[in-house]
């Protein structure tokens, strides 16, 4: 056995600390080969969710598509060996071709892991405890979408916040994390379903606010402790939005787009509603701006992935691009998003490709390692080791620890 420092519980939801996707872990490699594989451990089914770690367990979902089961699993950090598993049936529905039925992400802390999936009648919100006994489970209402779902949950203090913007009747929640009992409902209006999952925004001297990003709302801050909107800036999307916002130099980070293109990312000054001063856009990018990948901000420089595979470096502040570049020879696209482990890029292409670039002003390629399966997935970081999730597995690498058998 070896020791766990607080590190390993640093990567307790989708893309990490409050959605960043920043580590700052020394023991991540750029390159590497099958020999470093701390392990490598099959999944039932097929999902996009990101694994999330707390002390010497990952958790991570997965979903067989017919028959219809839904799978909640927790692994061994050491080995990647099955502590439990627990298993749901469901009648398979339409979803888009790209997505998965398990491609929301958990979120964990040092009680429970909690899990959100959907069917059409029922949108699922549950809570296990470290050993996969079920804790509660919330059924927060239909969920309608041609595309299925995939907004991942968050904790906040002691409550577990999840959006709920589709294309039926929509709504933020928040349940209390010990029982699952509703604590508010914030109805919402509908135009197409989003798939951003909310981040934490603190200014000095002011109250948190979760951000929330939809084409019906825009950019939202909602008050954690009722529900109640603080203040919105409608005007920021024309289109879908599926990536996560991002904080940069101030600003709240959010992008839209379509299949189709017209993709656009937006730099918005936050409101302070008690000084009278409402929200505003600083800038937009609408060259080989992302659709479905987050960005990354790392001092003030803000990092864009585009769906192509097209890395933008901006000055966050002011909106200047310092450099774009394509990696992947333009052969590969992205559904994932990108990381950053100590002032390095890591993103995982469609085809299974991991490609790492420094974040730096400067652009240089540093490695990228060919998995060759299925991943729309974004890896996660914890305790020094990165995993990598593809459609049908976990694979560990780095870190001081090496795999020890506990057989």
């Amino acid at each position: 056995m070896f020791a766990l420092t607080s590190s390993a519980q640093e990567w307790t939801r989708f893309r990490g600390p409050n959605g960043s996707g920043v580590s700052h872990a020394k023991t991540v490699p750029t390159q590497w080969t099958e020999k470093d594989f701390n392990w490598k451990a099959t999944l039932p089914g097929v999902g996009h969710s990101s694994p999330v770690i707390w002390d010497d367990k990952v958790f991570v979902t997965s979903a067989q598509e017919s028959p219809g089961k839904f799978f909640v699993l927790c692994l061994r950090v050491e080995d990647g060996g099955v502590l439990w598993k627990r298993e749901f049936s469901f009648v398979p529905f339409e979803k888009h071709k790209f997505n998965t039925f398990a491609s929301a992400t958990p979120a964990v802390d040092e009680h429970r892991v909690y899990v959100a999936w959907n069917t059409p009648e029922h949108y699922n919100l549950m809570a296990f405890d470290h050993d996969g006994k079920t804790v509660w489970k919330s059924d927060l209402g239909p969920f309608n979408s041609q595309h299925a779902c995939g907004t991942s949950p968050i904790l906040y203090r002691d409550k577990v916040i999840l959006g709920s913007d589709q294309d039926g009747e929509s709504a933020l929640f928040a349940v209390d994390a010990a029982t699952g009992k509703v604590r508010w409902r914030t109805p919402r209006q509908t135009v197409v379903t989003a798939y951003s999952t909310p981040c934490l925004f603190e200014a000095d001297g002011q109250k948190p606010v979760l951000i929330f990003n939809s084409q019906a709302h825009g950019i939202s801050a909602i008050d954690p402790d009722n529900g109640k909107v603080v203040w919105e800036y409608t005007k920021a999307f024309d289109k879908r939005s599926v990536s996560s916002p991002v904080i940069a130099s101030g600003l709240i980070i959010g992008s839209c787009g379509s299949g189709g293109g017209g993709n656009y990312i937006v730099a918005v000054r936050p409101g302070t509603p008690a000084k009278g001063i409402e929200p505003k856009l600083a800038y937009e990018i609408r060259k080989s701006a992302p659709y479905v990948p987050t960005s990354v901000s790392l001092g003030d420089l803000l990092f864009l992935w585009s769906d192509a595979g097209i890395v933008s470096c901006v000055h966050a502040p002011t909106g200047e691009i310092r450099w774009q570049e394509r990696v992947g020879g333009g052969k590969d696209s992205f559904f994932g998003s990108p990381i950053c482990v100590d002032g390095r890029l890591y993103c995982i292409s469609s085809t299974g490709t991991v490609y790492v670039v420094a974040a730096s002003e400067e652009f240089k390629e540093l490695g990228q390692y060919p998995f060759g399966e299925l991943a729309h997935t974004t890896p996660s970081v914890a305790d020094g080791r990165l995993y990598i999730r593809t459609a049908s597995h976990v694979i560990s690498i780095g870190g001081k620890a090496k795999a020890v058998s506990l057989k």
